[in-house]
Order: C-alpha cells, then structure tokens, then sequence
C-alpha cells in the first residue's frame, strides 16, 4: 500500500509513480489515426498479430489460442448518462476481446489521476468498474497508478488491457471477409456519442438520451457457439459504423456496401444529429457491433442475436461484394450512391 502525498487521504493497493506530462495525438477513428498508424506504428512494430489490424491480436502459446488488446480512455465529461469512464473502460476492452471471437477472462487498469482529484471521484469509478467488470464475467487482476501535476491530466484517464480465451478454430478479422457475406448490425447506432456531447455542452433534448454502454461478448460467443460462420466482427466505437466498415474494407480488399434505409437511428438521436451537424455513422457507439457471415448463415445469425437483450435490435445493413475494391459506398433513401470515407479528423473528440 502506498500513500501519495499529492492526493491527500488517497490509499491505493496499486504503487504512485509520478511522470512529467507528455503530450501525444489523440487516437480516434479518423484520417490522423489511421495516417499514424500506417506511417508510425506498423512499421516501427511490425509483426504477424500487429498486420493482421484487428481489435485485438491473436496469439498462440502452446497450444492455447489467446486474443490480446488495449485502450485508454479519456472521455470529457467523465461521467454522463447511461455510463462513465469506468464502464467504458472495462466494456471497451471486454468488447475488444469478444470481437477477436474470444471469451473475455480477466483485465489490467492503470489510473492516471491529477493533483488534487476529489477522492470519491476515484471512488466512483473503481465502484463502475467493479460493477461493469462482475456484469462481463472478467476479473480486474492487476494495475498501476500514476499522478500528475496539476492542470496536466484532465482529472483522469484510465487505460485496460485484456486477454481472453480463443475456443474455436474459426479466424475472426478483416481478412477472413468473402465476396457474398452479409453484414448485420447488432442494434441503434450514435446513442453513447449524443449522450456524452449533450452531458458535456450541457444541451437537452424532449427525450433523455442515453449511453449504449454495455459488453457484447455473451452474443458473440452465442453466435460462435451456434456453428455460425462468423467472419468478422467490429465494435462500433471511434468513428461509428463508417470508420469500422472503411477500415473492413482497405484491410480485406473487397466492397463493402450499406443501405441507409436500414441503418437503425432513434428519432431522438437522429434529431440531436441533425441540430448539431453530426452524421450518425459516424457517431460512436459502445454496445454495437458489426458480424460479418456469409449469405446460407445470416437467418441463423438473426435468431441468436434477437435472444439477447443487447442485439435483439439485429438488423442487415449491407452486403460485400468483389468490386470497386477497398470502398464503401452507401445507397441513399433516395436510390443515389456515395462513398463513404474517413472523417479527416473526429466528429467528437474526448469521446470514450
């Protein structure tokens, strides 16, 4: 146990370093991410796990198929309906996991705090993450803490890091998409950035919109467990369904097209886009996902989504088919087509 002299009162079970400020680019799904990504950190850490550009990577140790990811999170304001950055931080990577068709097990957290944060504040969030951790079925099995001087962190960021348990011989990722796969959204789209761009601006619409927060693993491992050919999956966070598709699209070569009569928008939320500019697809969400399946399994993919309560909103979106190659396009209500692309910097930044 140690005792920081900078958060009076402040007992953590984890050890307090403290570290000069560091400023670094702001992650998201858009055009700088993706530049970073491509000219920094895949060739400065090139391997197999990395190239393969998934939610996680996959790894094997003797035998046992793991799936490994992390984030951090620095969402403004730090607690907004329907969650806060402790709920995010524990379904975030839970998500991450169960994406790379993995059953999450167990997680890491690193708290950085800034001088002077309230105590309950930190009280709060551990109590979020404890909850959100039993709710996934994860335990929260080891971490670190740093403080910061005060004005440099922002009150605090968390990160996680997570492995599961891969169960199945199936390849889940963007490399294992086929020409003729149907692509099925698990529910609403843009709810968990509306909620937090309402908490922070400190606007109200007529209806309280809410966070979709919440872990995916227990559908995805159902659909895996009802022998459906699961191709890829994607969560829906940074960037929103645009960003995910795009980034299916360049990684597996094919085309991927969407339908806007079928992309499921609340009236309440497509409103608070319309008033603030924003388009949903590229609002981020952090209980949905994409399933990627082939064409012969998508009823059967249906009727195990619909039985649990955070994808009984299951709806087919779109369809991937051999060309024009590495594009998204999306057919208007209207009939007219236009690609879909990387935002060139984020719709909402500080959003998870």
């Amino acid at each position: 146990m140690s005792r920081d002299p900078l958060l009076p009162g402040l007992v953590c079970p984890l050890p307090i370093h403290r570290h000069s400020h560091v400023q670094m680019a702001h992650g998201g799904g858009g055009r700088l991410s993706q530049q970073l990504v491509e000219d920094v950190f895949l060739p400065a850490f090139a391997n197999a796990a990395l190239s393969a550009r998934h939610d996680g990577a996959r790894l094997e140790f003797g035998g046992l198929r793991l799936a490994f990811s992390t984030d951090s999170y620095v969402v403004k304001p730090m607690f907004f309906p329907g969650g806060d950055i402790g709920t995010l931080a524990v379904n975030g990577t839970v998500n991450d996991l169960a994406m790379c068709g993995a059953r999450p097990r167990v997680l890491s957290c690193a708290f950085i705090l800034e001088e002077g944060l309230a105590m309950d504040v930190v009280s709060r969030v551990a109590a979020s993450m404890s909850e959100a951790a039993r709710a996934a079925g994860v335990a929260l099995v080891t971490g670190d803490t740093k403080v910061v001087d005060r004005g440099k962190g922002d009150g605090l960021y968390v990160n996680t890091a997570g492995v599961g348990v891969i169960e199945h011989e199936a390849v889940v990722g963007p490399m294992s998409v086929r020409a003729g796969d149907v692509v099925l959204l698990s529910g609403d789209i843009g709810r968990h950035g509306m909620a937090v761009m309402a908490a922070r601006e400190g606007l109200e619409f007529e209806s309280n919109i809410e966070s979709d927060c919440a872990p995916v693993a227990a559908p995805v491992l159902a659909l895996l467990d009802a022998g459906v050919k699961v191709h890829c999956l994607r969560d829906l966070t940074r960037g929103g369904l645009a960003s995910a598709v795009v980034e299916i699209a360049q990684t597996s070569g094919l085309h991927i097209r969407l339908e806007e009569d079928a992309l499921p928008v609340r009236e309440d939320v497509r409103g608070a886009c319309e008033i603030l500019g924003f388009d949903p697809i590229y609002v981020a969400n952090e209980g949905r996902f994409v399933a990627f399946v082939p064409e012969s399994d998508a009823r059967r993919a249906f009727d195990v989504l619909r039985t649990h309560a955070v994808s009984e909103g299951v709806v087919r979106v779109g369809a991937v088919s051999e060309r024009p190659g590495g594009l998204v396009t999306l057919r208007s209500r209207i009939g007219a087509t236009r690609v879909v692309d990387m935002l060139s910097g984020e719709q909402l930044p500080r959003i998870c």
